[in-house]
């Protein structure tokens, strides 16, 4: 969900007790079964917490849907939410005293207590500590109530003391239960120019987590010991075979004498070696070699069946790999023996770890070569791995999340391969973005510290149309208000805005914008002053069929970009009439003394092209066929990006159009064979939509163009994916020939129906398809 993500109650929806009760059974199971003591003590603590939603339900302390889940605490305290947008009875801010807080106490001679610690800090010795903390931004704000101090405290050193005594009044009744002093850090807040996935320290515990590959594992102990020694065994029994046949030669006391050491040493081998256990199975060659070792060395004659279980055993495997000691049997064992040598993955992470546990552990390296580089000489003689040995893809993959480079540089280099995880690094850019506005060093660095401490606060599960709490609501943001200077973060702000929605763009063409993203790029939109209506995906199961004004303005901007082009013939949509529509609203609404809180023109339209009756009944689907008519309506945000902030993707929008083509052609051809195809659908048909709107972007010869080839894009695939988009290509074709893709055989590609989807055919499931489990 995002800032205002429009969230509304229906029947059936996550308000309900079904939904905390079915993950807390699903947590319960896995605390009970799961092989990993990890897994189960995380699934515990997740029992505990949805334990904590169904009480404080049971009990009226949460009132599930409300800016104020928790009886008594405000909307600016961080609540702990967990999955679904529940919040539990607790603040993230609250809890047992950390032992920065007990040492803090301890130094300044205070009882151990967070509202000692809070009247410390407003002593003279406390706000000294506190300036100092400011001035070396050496501090970690993880929920924002701890930059609540430090705003005190640069209130006070700025000469506002009102200010602060305003906000301590605020602070003040939550002073025992909330964190408000900063935890000390022993490295300075982050240059979020650069930005990274993982810090060193993430990279470190995930590597630490790895453990050696069973399977991978008990293959190098075969290798390397069972085989040899099998070797050995087989000389051993051959000495015996005087005439061509085993036990044809006369046993002596020197050859048992031999035997009995080959079988100490079995033992050793059997208790240091514990993966492979084919050994011990008494019907696999080494074992009826031993076996048949063990009987003749304690002077017990072989029976008829043994002997010949020997002689077969022998003969099979001089058969497969020659004669130990030939020159067939030496030129297997040396390869076999090389790649027993070869070192494991688990070994070179435990070499990458060590040599990441010299960085700074709460950041990002500026370079990953040095810590993905083949193993040295020096190293090699420090940690017997052999000079040279190459770092797998899997460990190297894992390092390169923690490099920190510009955004672009990361999208480039596939350490950010979705829009989703894209999503999750554009905060530490608006959060120095935005805290441009501050013209003292001290209060810039803490409010971009602030911000990207907020947007870790987890959505809650809002409804009636509720906003989600915004950075500028918090008391302490609001303290400071009156030291922004917008002019110096405008220009900042745009220029952001639009390289992150051309980086968007341009990486990921085939994809919608991810709530998370069009969350921050909103942010930036306010900080520029833009006036850029972006719009969220809005959830189909709580969905009523209501939209707040912005979807309108949206749609108007996409009307006065695709005014006449092939997006608006494809879809059928008068875009004269949304903007006629748009206007009258907004006429209407000045006409008004309070702001509308939604635009019924609009919902009314969305479900009219969605053929929408006033009787139907609740179903996701028929609320996703609406959403789907608004956001074909706002095009999703990619017209407001174009027309408002004025990005243009390089190369081009053709090569754009191909890109979501090919993204149509991988969804499609997963159809094939799913039971359960009808998300993957909808995917595609918002790929599609994609590409029909970049297609509107081009000009005539080029859209003429890229339509052309779409076939040989097409047959690179298997051949159902062209049976199944002939007729959404047919319905592309005549629409950009003027008609309409609805005739002659052609299609409108939709996403959303509340029938059998006319991309699946029921051949290829051999089951029907069910509409409902949308």
């Amino acid at each position: 969900m995002s800032d205002d993500a429009e969230q509304q109650h229906s029947t059936g929806s996550r308000d309900s007790m079904t939904y905390p009760q079915a993950m807390q059974a699903q947590a319960f199971l896995t605390r009970l079964t799961h092989g990993e003591a990890d897994t189960r003590d995380r699934a515990a603590s997740r029992v505990d917490r949805w334990q904590a939603v169904l009480s404080g339900m049971a009990d009226g302390r949460l009132t599930i849907g409300s800016r104020t889940p928790v009886a008594g605490l405000p909307a600016w305290v961080t609540p702990e939410v967990v999955r679904g947008g529940f919040a539990t009875s607790e603040a993230s801010a609250e809890g047992p005293l950390q032992p920065y807080e007990r040492e803090a106490a301890s130094l300044a001679g205070v009882p151990v207590g967070r509202r000692a610690l809070f009247a410390y800090c407003l002593t003279e010795p406390g706000l000294a500590r506190l300036y100092a903390l400011l001035d070396s931004g050496r501090y970690e704000i993880v929920v924002p109530e701890k930059a609540a101090l430090l705003i005190v405290a640069w209130l006070v050193r700025s000469g506002d003391v009102t200010g602060a005594l305003e906000l301590v009044e605020i602070l003040e009744p939550w002073a025992d239960r909330l964190r408000f002093m900063p935890r000390p850090s022993v490295l300075p807040t982050p240059d979020v120019q650069a930005v990274h996935r993982r810090t060193v320290g993430d990279v470190g515990a995930s590597l630490s987590a790895r453990r050696p590959h069973s399977a991978v594992e008990t293959q190098r102990e075969a290798l390397a010991v069972w085989q040899p020694f099998g070797d050995e065994l087989l000389a051993h029994w051959l000495e015996t075979a005087g005439t061509g046949r085993v036990l044809d030669h006369v046993l002596d006391d020197t050859w048992r004498e031999r035997g009995e050491i080959l079988l100490r040493r079995y033992r050793e081998l059997a208790a240091t070696h514990t993966r492979c256990t084919k050994h011990r199975d008494p019907r696999e060659n080494l074992g009826i070699l031993r076996g048949a070792l063990e009987e003749t060395v304690a002077g017990r004659p072989l029976d008829a069946r043994r002997l010949g279980l020997l002689r077969h055993a022998v003969e099979s495997m001089v058969r497969r790999r020659g004669r130990p000691g030939s020159g067939q049997h030496r030129e297997l064992r040396a390869r076999q023996a090389a790649q027993a040598a070869q070192p494991s993955h688990h070994a070179l992470a435990q070499l990458v770890l060590r040599r990441l546990s010299g960085l700074p552990q709460q950041t990002g390296a500026a370079d990953v070569t040095p810590l993905i580089a083949d193993v040295s000489a020096r190293e090699s003689t420090e940690t017997g791995l052999p000079a040279g040995a190459v770092i797998p893809v899997a460990v190297r993959r894992v390092v390169e999340a923690a490099l920190s480079a510009p955004i672009s540089t990361l999208v480039e280099r596939g350490v950010v391969p979705s829009a989703e995880v894209l999503a999750e690094l554009v905060p530490q850019l608006v959060a120095s973005t935005g805290s441009q506005a501050y013209q003292d060093l001290a209060l810039r660095t803490l409010m971009a510290a602030n911000y990207r401490a907020f947007r870790n606060r987890r959505s809650l599960l809002l409804l009636d149309l509720a906003r989600q709490v915004r950075v500028e609501e918090l008391p302490w943001v609001r303290a400071v208000a009156q030291y922004r200077v917008d002019d110096q973060g405008q220009e900042a702000a745009h220029t952001v805005l639009r390289q992150l929605g051309e980086l968007a763009v341009q990486a990921f063409p085939g994809t919608l914008l991810p709530n998370p993203l069009v969350r921050e790029l909103s942010v930036l939109a306010r900080q520029a002053e833009a006036g850029a209506p972006f719009v969220e995906e809005l959830a189909s199961d709580i969905f009523m069929g209501t939209f707040t004004p912005k979807f309108l303005a949206a749609a108007r901007v996409a009307a006065e970009l695709l005014d006449g082009t092939l997006y608006e013939r494809y879809y059928g949509i008068d875009y004269a009439a949304v903007r006629n529509l748009a206007i009258t609203e907004a006429s209407d609404s000045l006409r008004r003394a309070h702001r509308a809180r939604t635009s019924p023109g609009f919902a009314k339209l969305c479900a009219a092209r969605a053929g929408d009756t006033s009787t139907r009944s609740w179903s996701v689907a028929a609320n996703g066929k609406i959403i789907e008519q608004g956001q074909i309506l706002t095009t999703h945000n990619l017209a407001t990006l174009v027309g408002r902030i004025g990005i243009s993707p390089e190369p081009g929008w053709g090569d754009l159009a191909r890109r979501c083509f090919t993204t149509v052609c991988l969804l499609t051809a997963r159809i094939h064979g799913n039971p359960r195809p009808l998300s993957t659908i909808k995917d595609a048909a918002y790929a599609w939509r994609q590409m029909v709107f970049h297609l509107s972007l081009c000009g005539p010869a080029e859209q003429s163009h890229v339509i052309a080839r779409l076939d040989e894009e097409m047959a690179r695939y298997p051949g159902h994916v062209a049976a199944r988009l002939a007729p959404a290509l047919t319905g592309l074709r005549q629409a950009a020939a003027g008609g309409s893709p609805d005739s002659g055989g052609g299609r409108c590609f939709l996403g959303w129906t509340t029938e059998a989807h006319w991309l699946v055919r029921l051949d290829d499931v051999g089951i029907p398809v069910r509409p409902a489990s949308w």
